[in-house]
């Protein structure tokens, strides 16, 4: 289960200047990238694609499921190493380990602790910073350039969702944004990037898996996730809730996906209840969600990706499907089984990118006529939960335990 950080920066030239660093164009700097939408940049589309990809260096880096964050020739990779979560930052030329950041954490009980013993939360990084959100809830900040603990909060001590923490930080606006706690006790809280102090709590519903996303109606900057119950706005100003709508999780379906924000809709789906659509306006003083679409092909743990007005995913019984963004129309459902319904979504250019749970890397055109396959490339060894992460003609995959990058060419 993952889950699951809007970067931060003045644009000039196609660079993001990030703090005392610069990042390039092609960053994936936190989950989902740039912008926490699954767009790749500065992808070119091989006109015959390998049998194989080429691999550059791999190196164990520990346990989990959170995806590394990639800025100009750095990574930094959260993963589990014995008793510690560890934060190493890496050359993206080489994989040579540059710093490397450890705190101690329990073993995380279940049944989920042999496979997703965590950490689950991608790192986000920004303005120097880079921010962690660990399985047990514990949200730290790092110095960037060389792993120095800046500050590190724990609200809510052993309180998770019933599987432990998913949600991915999110940094915006000099703040560290994490939904912290549990079910009945938790909160989405707002810290000063520098300092970690409190700038502001929503405290009416705790985390369920999935991860915010930020988007703005009417000039008014909002912060727009699934919670434990709901599907929610709640403003990046104060934390003052703006809308929300019921999405209540039923038997074995949990609220995992990364909503999708086209404009002033918001897509979001959940095992059980569909793929449903809103569209977000201003009323007088407060906000409003009316109810555009809603249809039955639903995912349980993948984020989609839109492209081209066409939503992509992985349904929650493994199968790629098709989704007109404007009407819910399904366009197709591939009919092969991929997986336990994980994986992530890159929008790629030209082409879909979709990594199972099965280490299978789907190349396909995204169209809404029929399902065409360019390429299935095995990139790993053991299962990847992780969300890949695509810059230029690099590909980065976190396995089991080990980080690997490819190119294709």
């Amino acid at each position: 289960m993952k889950s699951t950080n809007r970067l931060i920066g003045v644009i000039a030239g196609g660079v993001v200047l990030i703090g005392a660093g610069v990042a390039l164009a092609q960053d994936w700097p936190q989950w989902r990238g740039a912008n926490r939408d699954g767009k790749a940049a500065g992808f070119t589309a091989p006109a015959t694609w390998p049998k194989e990809l080429t691999q550059k260096w791999q190196v164990t880096v520990g346990t989990g499921d959170a995806a590394p964050a990639l800025v100009g020739d750095r990574l930094y990779v959260f993963a589990r190493q014995g008793g510690d979560e560890v934060t190493t930052c890496l050359s993206a030329v080489d994989g040579k380990e540059i710093w490397q950041n450890k705190f101690a954490v329990e073993t995380i009980p279940g049944p989920d602790a042999s496979v997703h013993s965590g950490p689950r939360s991608s790192p986000a990084v920004a303005d120097g910073k880079v921010v962690t959100l660990g399985v047990w809830g514990n949200l730290a900040c790092l110095d960037a350039a060389d792993g120095k603990e800046l500050w590190r909060n724990d609200e809510f001590p052993k309180i998770t969702p019933k599987f432990h923490t998913s949600a991915s930080p999110l940094v915006l606006d000099g703040m560290a944004i994490g939904h912290l706690g549990g079910p009945g006790n938790g909160a989405l809280m707002a810290f000063d990037l520098a300092t970690g102090k409190i700038k502001w709590k929503w405290t009416a519903e705790g985390p369920a898996y999935a991860s915010p996303v930020v988007m703005t109606v009417d000039g008014v900057k909002q912060v727009v996730t699934l919670t434990e119950k709901s599907v929610v706005g709640v403003a990046t100003a104060d934390g003052k809730l703006l809308w929300q709508i019921a999405f209540v999780p039923e038997g074995r379906a949990y609220n995992a996906a990364t909503p999708i924000v086209d404009g002033q809709t918001v897509i979001f789906t959940g095992q059980g209840r569909g793929t449903k659509a809103v569209k977000v306006e201003k009323t007088g003083d407060g906000f409003k969600a009316d109810e555009l679409w809603s249809v039955k092909p639903a995912v349980q743990f993948c984020s989609p990706v839109l492209k081209d007005g066409l939503l992509f995913a992985i349904s929650g019984s493994g199968n790629l499907f098709c989704l007109d963004a404007k009407t819910g129309e399904t366009g197709w459902t591939d009919s092969a089984k991929r997986g336990s319904g994980y994986g992530g979504m890159v929008d790629a250019g030209s082409v879909v990118l979709a990594l199972d749970d099965k280490s299978e890397l789907t190349a396909f055109k995204p169209n809404n006529k029929q399902y065409e396959e360019l390429a299935r490339i095995k990139v790993a060894k053991s299962p990847t939960f992780a969300y890949p992460v695509v810059a230029g003609k690099r590909l980065f995959v976190k396995d089991r335990d080990a980080l690997t990058m490819w190119t294709i060419e």
